[in-house]
Order: C-alpha cells, then structure tokens, then sequence
C-alpha cells in the first residue's frame, strides 16, 4: 500500500525512461528531445524527485527510442543519466550516458571568426576537454565552451 508522500507514476508500455538526471534539467530535456504541448504520445516528467543521492529528475517518453544525437546531448547536461528502453512494460535495454569525446555536427561554436562560421563547408567539431565541470573545445579555432554556454543551444 502507497503511503500518501509516494508519488505514483504509470508505467509505460514501451518507450523511454531517463533516469537520474541533475534536479531541474527536465524541461531542457523536454527541449533536447523537441517535445512541447502538442507532442501526441504521453510523455511523464518528476522534477526534484528525492533519491539515495539527492534530488534528481526523471522523463518517461511514450513510442518513442532517442537517436545518437539526442543522447549524445543528453550526455552533455547530464553524464550519469541513465536510459531504460521499455517494451512491453519491460526494460529491455539499460545505458548510461555520459559525453562522447568529440560532438561532431551538434552545437555551433560562439566564435564569429571560426572557420565553421564563414560559410564554408565545414561540420562543427568539439572535444570534451573536461566531463566535470563540462568543458568543450573548438578543433577549429581552439575556443572553450563551458556549460553553460552550451545549454543555450540545447
């Protein structure tokens, strides 16, 4: 029997669930994964949940299996998420996320003189520099974006 401080969240039949991420990053999830008020499957979202390590967040996607390039996103706000496919109401397939060593074609470097903003063919490129505190550096014109400076174009 629930004691009246649970909070009860419906499971889903299939979809995804992303567990453990940072208190108050779920409408910037909700943003990454392009969902608004007219997204037509259900879609759940728990905000400062209480956890074993604090506070954390978590998103439940109805229908829905998040591309390469969403989680690499994800991995950029949030590295210790975690990401359970459900199908059948069962997890069929559990990862953690965490950034990819390079973001390729993901985020535009802030520097107007780049390279990547003079209009010629070039794909953005950045390293991870550093997973705590994020920080990411142009291959092009070796300029540092810092977390917060990212999260703008997520």
């Amino acid at each position: 029997m629930s004691s009246e401080k649970e909070l009860k969240i419906d499971k889903i039949k299939s979809g995804t669930v992303i567990d453990h991420l940072p208190a108050g990053s779920g409408p910037t999830v909700l943003r990454i994964l392009g969902i608004d008020s007219k997204w037509g499957t259900s879609v759940s979202v728990a905000m400062n949940v209480s956890s074993k390590s604090g506070k954390k967040d978590i998103v439940k996607v109805e229908d829905r299996i998040l591309q390469k390039e969403e989680t690499d996103k994800l991995g950029l706000i949030a590295n210790n998420a975690t990401i359970n496919i459900v199908e059948n109401y069962n997890v069929k397939e559990k990862h953690h996320v965490s950034p990819s060593e390079e973001m390729i074609g993901v985020l535009e470097c802030k520097n107007p003189k780049c390279v990547t903003n003079q209009g010629e063919p070039v794909v953005t490129n950045f390293k991870v520099e550093s997973a705590n505190p994020l920080t990411l550096r142009c291959k092009y014109c070796e300029r540092i974006m810092e977390k917060e400076l990212l999260e703008e174009q997520l």
